[in-house]
């Protein structure tokens, strides 16, 4: 090869003297040659940027780029390229032989790992050969994906498309979701299961959805239910129960390494952190918009200023470990602040965009085209971050148990609505009269007098005193000694409206009220009173006049003479109306503070303004019918109440509407409320562990990471590398650090970020079926797993953002899937070349997660209290000794502790033994996959721990109480708690030996350690 080149240069060093000579004797002609040599340059450039720059950038710059500058050799730039490295000169124009680059590469010692193609080596001497022309300078080596990193063109980070549908051929396709997974299995030559049965569905179902076992009661009413719907209406009466939150809020705390404690060497308790964790729940039972869920996290406090619901959901953003001890020296402290910024770079970036930012913070990402610059852009939009608490206000302190009782309302409502708009339409009320909103009237409290005293919708029965009495179909008053006063009311009122049809003896009273509302005794109330200041008007009573004026309406006339309806809506804003036959009744007014009226302490009163009876305090007329709503109605919404009579429909009427699984979830929820509710009023002001936002001041690049060296001014910003959304904030480097939060929250959240609703999408299909579409959830970059199916998750992403980011419409089409429905059985002739089960040609088994473990045997056991939300329950003892926090794991039990798992406190140092044998997570660091091992400890654990020996106990002991003493009827109710079963033939013959040598706890703690509990099929 040395003499062949030898020859070369021999050759061209005679041939380079007659070119000159001719280019001489060209030269009087070249004029008229510019405008085409002009045109050959811009060939030639346009030539390197589409064949030599991708060449260069995919296989040479990621040794020889201006960070990297192996053998001092920069080819990324022309005049670098031109230079050479320590050899001297790399690149001869029209020589490739003299040219240093070209010898290497022919020789296959560059690159050193993998040469170049025969092909890809002809594009590299041809353009030498042509004289090396140069076009876009200097060439973006992120440009282009090469096989040691990502480029612009990587697969997620391209725009959403969403894909046409494929042709399967396979008979068991449902929808969409399963014709992407049938091509891909028929490529191979596999074939789906069929359908699991029923009990298998429901237990599959459950687990998945609400984290805890079916009631066997469930389970023998889905198995016999043949509707054709049957299994839809199960999985959205899953995604309404208030348990489906606490289920998969328990993954989202995973992901965010949600902690009660600051982790470090000191791992002080946060005992006010519990609210983010509560928020989460309630955010996935109400369904927020993930897009608003997120924007929240990141900047609910700008976003919805005064909303204690936005301070609260931005503890994401201090939900990891903190260390609370500063170290001595300014340098120390900057290089502390900037590990705290990383780390809440990196949560973000890994939890919504599936990127691992963080990476670039000493220099551009290894693998990703994600430039130092923006990772400071970042870092600049959340500088302002510090952990801490704020002190809350009493309403504020309750926001997140006021989010899980709104959540659970709505439920309510949802399940209701239907069955009022059938008993209505059988009244006659809605037709031909538009009243649309008589189906949404929900009082929290209804009285109609012509039936008596009872509350038709709630506990609050009323008490007759006096000479107060039912006559002629209404509640009789003679304004002297009678009124009606309820029993106590049994949750908290804030806003609400009142509502009162009553006729009145004479138009020349002063002072009588026909509704009030008051804290028992009188110290405050509210009330609608007729003609106490301003003769013949009616006006809005309060204590002290505290909240009255007046509404300047017309002089009652027709009282006396007919009934009238009166209503008067109290806002949250502390505007006060009053509407009479349904139409505004004078003008509203601002009244000041909301007045609120606690659970247990408030009651209502028939034409009494407030107690104690007496004075002119008594109404003389009758009272026709009332209703309290826990809500401002719509001026529309009283309207109709107005039109029709009959609007108001009884519990008992409505629970005979709906379906026995219906008024199983109406009663859960009905008790949820209440429990909630009694928490709320428990709650007093108090802070709460959340960002404490602090001036951000101007960000800087730092040269390879160092504080201490300041680069360029990084304004806030977002990643250039996403196409589809602008990366410039439009911010100056000294932005409020309220604005740039929010402006982050909304580049992420925009509807075209191509990684947003992608990751999303996976996390859901991961949790679904045991492993994502793309197998590294926070790692959508180079570094992460190729997605198994890109067009479904595609189609899913595209979907997800066209349904307005629907959380629970997106969990609904996974699982009514067929192939979420397969069988995890496995035939004889399974397929070996997919043991994993990467192609989906059934649903994989998956292992229940230690906090569902304890869930189901405290369920199964009949011991789960149900209570949602509030500080959580405690397994150690906490102390400190020499300024450290050390917390000692303790056995415990009680109702107080055998709350489902996801309200423990998450104290970093305080680890639960048993949760942690099963692989449950440290919130240290962010988990978005769980690990699933098998080891002897866990089965040591499952036998001999002092909780499954107590549940095995307890378990046995409801099964006596509720099979009695008959040991065939004991085994079947065993098995259909632990198992959703019946016991098998010779599972009876041999167990039923069993039980009679070792009792019936013995077998309790036989099945709660079997495979079959442990896993879902």
């Amino acid at each position: 090869m040395n003499a062949l080149r030898d020859i070369r240069r021999r050759l061209v060093a005679a041939v380079v003297p007659i070119a000159v000579c001719v280019g001489a004797l060209a030269w009087a002609g070249r004029g008229n040659e510019t405008d085409a040599g002009a045109s050959d340059a811009s060939k030639a450039a346009e030539h390197f940027d589409k064949h030599v720059a991708p060449l260069l950038a995919s296989r040479c710059l990621e040794c020889h780029n201006p960070n990297e500058f192996k053998g001092k050799l920069d080819l990324s730039a022309k005049g670098a390229a031109m230079r050479g490295g320590e050899n001297g000169a790399v690149i001869a124009p029209g020589d490739p032989d003299e040219s240093l680059l070209w010898q290497y590469v022919e020789a296959d010692e560059m690159p050193p790992k993998k040469p170049l193609a025969d092909a890809e080596k002809e594009i590299l001497r041809k353009w030498i050969a042509a004289g090396a022309a140069w076009g876009t300078d200097p060439i973006d080596r992120f440009a282009y994906t090469s096989d040691a990193r990502a480029g612009y063109d990587w697969w997620s980070l391209q725009p959403v498309r969403r894909p046409v549908l494929p042709d399967a051929k396979s008979a068991d396709v449902r929808g969409a979701i399963d014709r992407f997974v049938a091509v891909k299995r028929e490529e191979r030559g596999l074939v789906g299961s069929r359908e699991a049965e029923r009990r298998v569905l429901i237990r599959r179902l459950t687990f998945d959805l609400l984290g805890l076992p079916p009631s066997p009661d469930d389970v023998q009413a889905f198995a016999a239910d043949a509707s054709p719907d049957a299994y839809e209406r199960l999985v959205d009466r899953l995604l309404s129960s208030p348990h489906f939150g606490e289920r998969w809020g328990r993954f989202w705390l995973d992901v965010v390494r949600f902690g009660e404690s600051d982790g470090y060497e000191y791992d002080k308790l946060r005992p006010n952190a519990w609210p983010y964790r509560d928020w989460v729940i309630a955010a996935l039972n109400e369904d927020l918009p993930y897009d608003e869920f997120v924007a929240q996290q990141i900047a609910g406090d700008v976003l919805r200023p005064g909303d204690p619901h936005g301070t609260v959901a931005v503890g994401f953003l201090v939900a990891g470990p903190h260390d609370g001890l500063k170290p001595a020296g300014e340098v120390m402290l900057k290089i502390m602040r900037q590990d705290e910024l990383e780390d809440v770079v990196g949560v973000i970036g890994q939890t919504f965009l599936g990127l691992t930012v963080h990476c670039a913070r000493c220099h551009d990402h290894k693998f990703d085209p994600i430039r130092q610059v923006d990772y400071y852009r970042l870092t600049s939009a959340v500088a302002g971050y510090s952990h801490g608490e704020r002190e809350m206000p009493a309403a504020a302190s309750a926001a997140a148990v006021d989010a899980l009782i709104a959540a659970a309302e709505r439920r309510i409502r949802e399940l209701e609505e239907p069955a009022r708009r059938r008993i209505l339409a059988r009244r006659g009320a809605d037709d031909d009269k538009g009243d649309e909103p008589l189906a949404a009237l929900r009082p929290l409290a209804a009285w109609d007098f012509a039936r008596g005293l009872d509350d038709l919708v709630g506990n609050a029965d009323g008490e007759a005193s006096g000479s107060a009495a039912i006559t002629d179909r209404a509640l009789r008053l003679d304004g002297k000694s009678g009124f009606v006063a309820t029993a106590p009311l049994e949750r908290d009122i804030r806003e609400k409206t009142l509502v009162a049809v009553v006729t009145l003896d004479n138009l020349q009273q002063q002072g009588g009220a026909a509704i009030s509302i008051q804290r028992v005794g009188g110290g405050a109330f509210d009330a609608i009173v007729f003609a106490e200041r301003d003769l013949g008007r009616w006006m809005a009573g309060s204590e002290g006049f505290a909240r009255t004026k007046p509404f300047n309406g017309p002089e009652e006339t027709d009282a006396s003479l007919r009934p009238v309806q009166m209503a008067i809506v109290y806002r949250v804003d502390g505007t006060i109306a009053a509407y009479r036959d349904g139409k505004p009744y004078g003008e509203a007014y601002h009244g000041g503070p909301l007045q609120t009226f606690p659970a247990g302490k408030t009651q209502l009163l028939f034409g009494l303004r407030h107690s104690p009876a007496g004075g002119n305090r008594l109404l003389a007329g009758a009272v026709h019918r009332a209703a309290l709503f826990d809500r401002a109605l719509s001026a529309e919404e009283i309207a109709a109440l107005a039109r029709d009579a009959s609007a108001i429909v009884s519990s008992d009427e409505i629970l005979a509407q709906l379906s026995p699984d219906e008024r199983r979830l109406h009663r859960d929820l009905n008790d949820e409320v209440a429990a909630l509710e009694k928490q709320r009023s428990k709650l007093k002001k108090q802070a709460v562990y959340t960002c404490v936002p602090q001036p951000g001041g101007v960000a800087h690049v730092l040269v390879r990471g160092n504080p201490q060296q300041l680069g360029q001014v990084a304004a806030a910003g977002g990643l250039s590398t996403l196409r589809g959304v602008d990366a410039d904030f439009g911010l100056a480097p000294d932005a409020p650090e309220g604005e740039r939060r929010s402006k982050l929250a909304r580049w992420i959240t925009d509807r075209n970020n191509p990684l947003f609703a992608r990751v999303m999408a996976n996390r859901l299909w991961h949790y679904h079926f045991g492993r994502g579409l793309v197998d590294t959830p926070n790692d959508f970059g180079f570094s992460g797993s190729r997605p198994t199916h890109p067009e479904l998750l595609d189609y899913l992403a595209a979907e997800f953002v066209r349904g307005g980011f629907a959380l629970k419409q997106l969990h609904r089409s996974l699982v009514s899937s067929a192939t979420y429905r397969q069988a995890s059985t496995v035939a004889d002739d399974a397929p070996k070349a997919d043991s994993e089960n990467r192609w989906l040609w059934r649903k994989s088994p998956m292992r229940l997660e230690a906090e569902v473990v304890r869930d189901a045997m405290l369920a199964a056991a009949g011991e789960l209290n149900a209570a949602m939300g509030g500080p959580g329950f405690h397994d150690f003892r906490a102390y400190v000794h020499r300024t450290t926090q050390f917390y000692e794991p303790l056995d415990v039990s009680g109702p107080d502790v055998q709350r489902r798992t996801v309200y423990r406190t998450w104290a970093r140092g305080g680890r639960n033994p048993f949760l942690d044998t099963l692989d449950c997570p440290d919130p240290s660091t962010t988990t978005p996959k769980r690990s699933v091992t098998t080891t002897p400890l866990q089965a040591m654990a499952m036998w001999n721990n002092a909780f499954v020996l107590r549940m095995a106990e307890k378990l046995a002991a409801r099964v006596a109480r509720e099979a009695g003493d008959e040991p065939e009827e004991q085994l079947d109710r065993i098995y259909a708690l632990v198992l959703s079963r019946p016991a098998t033939d010779d599972e009876r013959e041999v167990l039923g030996d069993f039980v009679e040598e070792n009792g019936l706890a013995a077998l309790c703690r036989v099945l709660l350690n079997s495979n079959e509990f442990m896993y879902v099929d």
